[in-house]
C-alpha cells in the first residue's frame, strides 16, 4: 500500500512506468525509421505485428502502463497542490537550477496525451483495431487499403500540412517531458550520485533529443516526399 500512499512510492511507480514508455518510444521510432529506407520492410513489420495475439497483449500492456503513468501523475499533482495550499497562488520566480519542464510536467503530459489520442485515431484505430473487428480493408482518404499497409498510412497522413504541424508540436512537448522525465526517473530509482548527477541530466537531454529528431525526421521526410510527388 505504500506505493499508493507515500509520495516516494508514487514517484517510483511513475519512474518505472516512464522508463518502459521511453523504451517503447525507441522501439516505435526504429519501426518508423525503417519506413524511410524501405516501405516493404515497414509493411512486413506491420504484418508481423498487426492483430496477432502477442501484439494485442503488448498493446494492452502498453495501454495499462500509460494509464498508470497518467493516473499517478494526477495523484502526485493533486498531492503537491494540497501540500502547497495557498502558497501556489503566490507570484514567484523559478528557482535557480530548476527547469521550466520540471515545473510544468503535468501540463506538458496532458498535451502529450492529447496528441496521442490523435495518433491512435489515425493509425491504431484503422490498423490493429480494424483487424480485430475483422475488416480486411479500410478507407484512407479516397482510397481503400489494407490495415497492414502501414506505409500507406504514413504517406497519407504526413502529406497533410496540418497533420505535420500537429505532430511537430507533439514532438516538442514530448522533448520537454523527456528532458526532465528521464533524469527524474533515474534519480528516483536511486541510480545517481554526486558524480553522475550532471551526467544523467546530459543523458536525459541526449535521449530526448534523439527521439525528437528521429520522429521529426520521419514526419518531415514523408511530407517533403509528398511535395516531390
Amino acid at each position: 500500500m505504500w506505493l499508493l500512499k507515500s509520495s516516494i512510492g508514487k514517484k517510483l511507480v511513475m519512474s518505472i512506468s516512464g522508463i518502459f514508455l521511453v523504451l517503447f518510444l525507441l522501439f516505435h521510432l526504429s519501426m518508423n525509421v525503417t519506413a524511410v529506407f524501405s516501405t516493404d520492410a515497414y509493411n512486413m513489420i506491420c504484418g508481423l505485428l498487426g492483430a496477432n495475439w502477442y501484439a494485442v497483449v503488448a498493446t494492452i500492456g502498453l495501454g495499462a502502463i500509460i494509464t498508470i503513468h497518467f493516473v499517478y501523475a494526477v495523484m502526485l499533482t493533486l498531492q503537491n497542490r494540497k501540500a502547497r495550499g495557498n502558497d501556489r497562488y503566490a507570484v514567484n520566480t523559478r528557482p535557480q537550477g530548476v527547469s521550466w519542464a520540471s515545473q510544468n510536467m503535468f501540463v506538458i503530459g496532458v498535451v502529450v496525451i492529447g496528441f496521442m489520442i490523435l495518433h491512435f485515431s489515425q493509425f491504431w484505430y484503422k490498423m490493429m483495431f480494424a483487424e480485430l473487428l475483422g475488416h480486411h480493408e479500410v478507407e484512407l482518404g479516397s482510397r481503400v487499403v489494407s490495415p497492414q499497409n502501414g506505409a500507406d498510412f504514413i504517406q497519407y497522413y504526413f502529406s497533410q500540412l496540418w497533420v505535420v504541424i500537429a505532430y511537430l508540436i507533439w514532438y516538442v512537448a514530448l522533448w520537454f517531458h523527456l528532458t526532465h522525465g528521464v533524469w527524474s526517473a533515474i534519480h528516483t530509482i536511486g541510480w545517481n550520485n554526486h558524480v553522475w548527477m550532471n551526467r544523467l541530466k546530459v543523458i536525459s537531454n541526449v535521449v530526448a533529443t534523439l527521439i525528437f529528431l528521429g520522429y521529426a525526421f520521419v514526419t518531415l521526410f514523408f511530407y517533403v516526399k509528398s511535395l516531390c510527388g
